[in-house]
């Protein structure tokens, strides 16, 4: 059975020494001092490792059933959220008005990596019931908030997002699932939605379902879509549970991967529903939680990366197979180890490189998230909204090609199910796919975000990335990093040029290299989490830090990304270049 152990030493240097949580003046990050970070993470470690990770292949195995209408999660489920809800893990980082501990969301972040290392679908049961209370928080009534969310917060109500139909997935303005008003404030929603993940389960009384549909008046395409609160079971004005509405399941959907999280075909039958938020403002809405998910869709990218790695490390060691051809290293075996070779290190360098700096990338972006909510501060709304289309697609495509090269060090044995390395592969393909495919991502970064507020946030982020450079002028120790970083910027700011000068002419040209822009992008973010993570390494070793060893493989492990993994800048750039004519060379009928 595969292994996972919660890289806590890792988290703690990056909330302690590269984002110095405590110094920071976000409101509620005086309190993360390292003692009380690591109890937590150290404590999530254990149910991690102790209660989750055994269910992962279970869940893999089993699946999920649909009997008589109710679908039934796999073994040791059902015994396992409830230990998480007993644990309080459920409202970590929710509002303690409505039962949440009330931390900020980069512990969420951190802690929710974890479960996701462990058990990918077992953790989208709570992980999208968050989201469904952050869109309920943000855009509800009080009333609502009242109602919904001390129950969502514990988890004895989880949450969906609907949003996809048969005929539509991206293309929302496409959707045809109404809501017709009714007398007394309610709407009756009618429709299918599909892909619905944990849509009909066993583990929660209640499951509370947000719906787009369209209400009369609103006009065509996605500006008269509506967001709507359509519960399983009705809600009585005591709180209680009432009849059951008119919703149900048609099918479970027979997947690739993730199949212990119950993603089903929802029919809504004349539903009662709530508007939740504007009538036909329902994007706004959704999209609080819309975003959420993709920053968690890419940390699941790199934790199940993490998974692949820690498992693929350990074979490595212990796979006796061919010598070293410097001369043995295990001279009283039969063989040496597979991790002396050095293919087999620039598999493990690319895995380890890639999942330390996407690691780095989310916390920071996590903790823009906290400095925009809890501080009103604006910029980094504006930054961590430039970066969510690079976090969601360039993290879940390393993400799922670093779980295929950890499973490739197994050799013959990855391909075998009982070791574990192919679900790691499988769960992470669904993750460049769901939450907006990753060339949607791409479209999003090139086609909205780069010119978002007159490209404010882009240039500022530049100029970051520049500052990061300048402070490092005269220390030759960082200057394999910044001089890697500041040709990668150069060619990131080049490719920014073109689309400038040629997509108004010409969109196409634009837009035919908007996945490689969004590759390039999240390079340099990697590069530049790799800075301040060596600068933090050698800050903390030039203050007698006792972990001198790991201090040492950070930088290194840093110094090969710079080397080895920056310069695809390069080639995504020559790409962007060529513009759209051999992309869109062939007419359609051509193909």
């Amino acid at each position: 059975m595969p292994i996972y152990n919660a890289p806590v030493k890792d988290m703690q240097f990056l909330l302690h020494h590269v984002l110095k949580v405590t110094a920071a003046d976000t409101p509620g990050y005086a309190d993360l001092d390292e003692g009380f970070t690591a109890a937590v993470l150290e404590e999530a470690g254990k149910v991690a490792s102790d209660v989750l990770a055994p269910l992962n292949a279970v869940g893999d195995r089993e699946g999920c059933v649909l009997e008589n209408g109710v679908v039934r999660t796999p073994k040791g489920f059902d015994a396992a959220f409830r230990a998480m809800k007993e644990g309080g893990w459920t409202a970590l980082d929710c509002d303690p008005e409505y039962g949440g501990q009330g931390l900020p969301y980069l512990m969420g972040t951190a802690v929710g990596e974890i479960f996701v290392s462990a058990n990918m679908a077992f953790n989208m049961y709570q992980g999208l019931t968050h989201g469904a209370y952050s869109a309920i928080h943000t855009h509800g009534t009080p009333e609502q908030k009242a109602t919904y969310l001390p129950k969502m917060v514990s988890c004895d109500w989880t949450g969906t997002m609907n949003l996809t139909e048969p005929h539509c997935g991206t293309d929302l303005g496409l959707m045809r699932t109404k809501a017709e008003p009714q007398g007394d404030g309610s709407f009756k929603i009618t429709g299918q939605k599909i892909f619905i993940s944990a849509g009909e389960h066993d583990l929660a009384e209640n499951i509370i379902h947000l719906v787009l549909a369209k209400a009369p008046g609103g006009g065509e395409g996605t500006k008269g879509i509506s967001l709507f609160i359509v519960p399983k079971f009705l809600v009585n004005p005591d709180g209680t549970l009432g009849a059951r509405n008119a919703l149900s399941v048609g099918k479970i959907e027979e997947k690739m991967g993730i199949h212990g999280n119950a993603t089903c075909v929802m029919n809504y039958d004349g539903a009662t529903g709530w508007l939740l938020g504007d009538l036909h403002k329902g994007m706004r809405a959704m999209f609080t939680m819309m975003n959420e998910a993709r920053l968690g869709v890419g940390l699941q990218g790199y934790a199940q990366a993490e998974a692949a790695y820690q498992n693929a490390l350990a074979y490595a060691k212990d796979r006796l197979q061919g010598r070293d051809v410097t001369g043995a290293k295990n001279p009283t075996g039969p063989a040496d180890p597979l991790i002396v070779h050095p293919d087999i290190r620039r598999n493990l360098m690319e895995q380890k490189s890639f999942v330390e700096g996407a690691r780095a990338l989310t916390f920071w972006a996590a903790h823009l998230i906290d400095r925009s909510v809890r501080q009103g501060d604006a910029e980094a709304e504006g930054l961590v909204s430039l970066m969510i289309p690079v976090i969601k697609g360039f993290q879940t495509d390393k993400g799922f090609d670093m779980a295929v090269q950890a499973q490739q060090v197994f050799g013959g044995h990855g391909y075998i199910e009982e070791w574990g390395m192919s679900q790691f592969a499988r769960d992470a393909r669904i993750a460049m796919i769901y939450e907006g495919a990753n060339g949607v991502q791409a479209l999003d970064l090139v086609g909205r975000k780069l010119a978002q507020d007159g490209g404010k946030h882009v240039m500022a982020f530049f100029e970051l990335v520049k500052a990061e450079c300048r402070a490092h002028d005269g220390d030759e120790r960082m200057k394999g990093f910044t001089d890697a970083l500041k040709v990668a910027s150069k060619q990131l700011q080049q490719a920014g040029m073109f689309f400038m000068q040629n997509g108004m002419k010409n969109p196409n040209a634009a837009l035919s290299g908007s996945y490689d822009f969004m590759h390039l992008m999240g390079h340099v973010c990697l590069g530049l989490m790799w800075t301040r993570m060596a600068k933090a390494a050698y800050q903390a070793l030039d203050a007698g830090a006792a972990d001198r060893d790991y201090l040492e493989a950070k930088i290194a492990t840093g110094r090969f990304y710079m080397a080895r993994q920056l310069p695809a800048c390069g080639m995504h750039l020559a790409r962007i270049e060529t513009g759209a004519d051999t992309v869109m060379a062939l007419a359609a009928e051509a193909f």
